[in-house]
């Protein structure tokens, strides 16, 4: 099997694109968690976290769920959902037909906080994104982004689709 999908590694101007999207994604990451520090005193990563489960069917997920929603690690959830769950903004709680399964679950508070960061968070999202691409480039970018979201990786010839 060969050692890339297409059978041939990146070129200069793939590399390029490559690093320009690494770099991109940094940029505004960096500036949209220093303005929900600066202004919310709270980090992207809780901010994404209050936001999937307010999102949540009865505002609830379970930690697994949660991990995969956001990106982490478990482990990296469970300290976070640890923090989150000492200043009163979640609550963790038994799943009733598992013994093992623990859901995360939004509290007033944590919905309050919310509520309170989310203008923050857009406007930045206006001025370190949205603002910066003509309505065509957004577009465009939202079809690759979903392409690269969703897995749409070409096969190599003859490589099999694995289970």
């Amino acid at each position: 099997m060969s050692d890339t999908v297409l059978g041939r590694l990146p070129n200069g101007d793939e590399i390029a694109a490559w690093r320009s999207f690494l770099r991109a994604h940094a940029r505004v990451t960096r500036c949209l968690e220093a303005d929900l520090i600066a202004k919310q005193r709270l980090s992207l990563a809780a901010y994404d976290v209050l936001v999937h489960l307010a999102e949540a069917p009865e505002q609830r997920l379970r930690m697994t769920e949660l991990a995969d929603a956001v990106l982490l690690s478990r482990s990296g959830v469970t300290r976070l959902v640890d923090r989150l769950e000492r200043v009163g903004l979640v609550r963790r709680v038994r799943v009733d037909t598992d013994g093992r399964g623990v859901m995360a679950v939004l509290t007033k508070q944590g919905k309050d906080r919310l509520r309170m960061a989310v203008s923050t968070h857009l406007a930045g999202v206006s001025q370190y994104f949205t603002s910066v691409l003509p309505g065509e480039e957004l577009g465009s970018l939202a079809d690759t982004c979903a392409k690269l979201a969703d897995g749409q990786v070409p096969r190599a010839a003859g490589q099999r689709a694995q289970a």
